[in-house]
């Protein structure tokens, strides 16, 4: 993220000296990407941020991924999932991924362990319910509609709040996660054809000083998960300033573009990864030409597959197909897609699309994880014919 953020004591200059009120120093640490090549910020340690007094392995949730063969579309409902005395980190089930990106779901009510994730961004769409995502930047409240960006290696905690549980769909990366490149300048800023800006979003505000000693972080890397002690709790830094933090952005924030007649997924994109991006769809007024046709044509998935996540409302194009709120849609690459049918019908006229969708388009093959397979409804791919292969 661009946008330069100052939170907290830093000193008049980069790289100079720093002291506490005793005399001592803090430690720099310095969280960059691309090395020392792109974004970064530095923060100001009250410990030394390399400690560790202990490690051991921690057994990841099942990370197992299974081919989709035959190829054919899917519809999976998270909310047939189960969930028991839950945390939004460890008790994720993986629905779908690849080599790029790996898409869970969680149901929590209980605090998460101090977390990162060593091996790319993290997106994590907030379904329903609240938390404060505490984090070594500081605190982000959050709430249903939000989507959560935590860049690789912030060290973080999410602590549900509310009175239902937290539903939450975290997009995890093998590389960094952005604003999509053609809306911002050559230096950063948004653009006016952008359909948000930093005004948007939310990032924090106050240093975390927490105290603490033998603390563990839970750590996904390549290769596995690993937990390790450190001797003083990582929520030690007093002050920090650069361009790479977590933020927030809520969904209700997204401006839609529309035009006279069907507007492409592009127009949607909020994000962008490595081989995949993330859209949204919002509430909106659709298409207005005389003769216009407001929900999808047919479209083949040459070159992605196409994740839909059903957050909310009446999704036009699906009526019909047994999805609904917390469903998934998964079009794969060599399928052609679209409305179901009697939906072109049923659209035409239609001035105002009441729905609310995140979507994930990848550019290689996603395969199944164990938490789409158990929430396969089975019956999907045979909603446009009307038939299946027992017919």
């Amino acid at each position: 993220m661009t946008f330069y953020r100052q939170v907290g004591s830093i000193p008049p200059k980069r790289h100079t000296q720093h002291r506490r009120p005793d005399g001592g120093l803090y430690a720099e640490e310095l969280v960059g990407e691309e090395g020392f090549s792109s974004d970064s910020s530095l923060l100001y340690h009250r410990g030394i941020p390399s400690a560790i007094v202990d490690a051991r392995p921690w057994e990841l949730p099942d990370q197992t991924l299974t081919a989709n063969a035959p190829l054919v579309p899917r519809h999976l409902k998270l909310h047939d999932l189960e969930f028991k005395d839950a945390d939004p980190v460890t008790a994720r089930r993986l629905v779908l991924g690849n080599a790029d990106v790996r898409i869970s779901y969680a149901v929590s009510t209980e605090p998460s362990p101090l977390y990162r994730n060593a091996i790319g961004d993290e997106c994590v769409y907030v379904e329903r319910g609240g938390a404060t995502v505490e984090t070594v930047f500081g605190a982000l409240t959050v709430g249903q509609g939000d989507y959560v960006i935590i860049p690789r290696t912030t060290t973080h905690r999410w602590i549900p709040t509310g009175p239902e549980p937290l539903r939450t769909y975290a997009i995890e990366a093998s590389s960094h996660i952005a604003p999509p490149k053609r809306y911002l300048s050559r230096y950063g800023q948004f653009l006016e054809h952008a359909p948000y800006c930093e005004r948007d979003l939310r990032g924090p505000v106050e240093p975390m000083l927490a105290e603490g000693t033998d603390v563990e972080v839970y750590i996904k890397h390549r290769g596995g998960g690993s937990v390790h002690v450190v001797p003083e709790h990582p929520f030690d830094v007093v002050g920090w300033d650069g361009c790479l933090y977590p933020y927030a952005f809520n969904i209700a924030d997204f401006e839609p573009i529309t035009g006279r007649v069907h507007q492409p997924p592009p127009v949607h994109q909020v994000f962008e990864g490595a081989n995949f991006v993330i859209c949204n769809f919002v509430p909106r007024k659709v298409d207005y030409h005389p003769l216009a046709v407001p929900v999808p044509y047919y479209h083949s998935n040459v070159d992605s597959d196409e994740v839909m996540f059903y957050v909310d409302g009446d999704y036009e194009a699906r009526k019909g197909s047994g999805i609904g709120k917390g469903s998934i849609s998964l079009h794969p690459g060599g399928h052609s897609h679209g409305p179901q049918p009697g939906a072109v019908e049923r659209s035409l006229g239609v001035e105002f699309f009441d729905e609310t969708a995140v979507m994930v388009d990848t550019f290689r093959p996603l395969d199944l994880g164990e938490a789409g397979l158990a929430s396969d409804d089975g019956r999907y791919a045979w909603s446009w014919s009307g038939r299946g292969p027992a017919a």
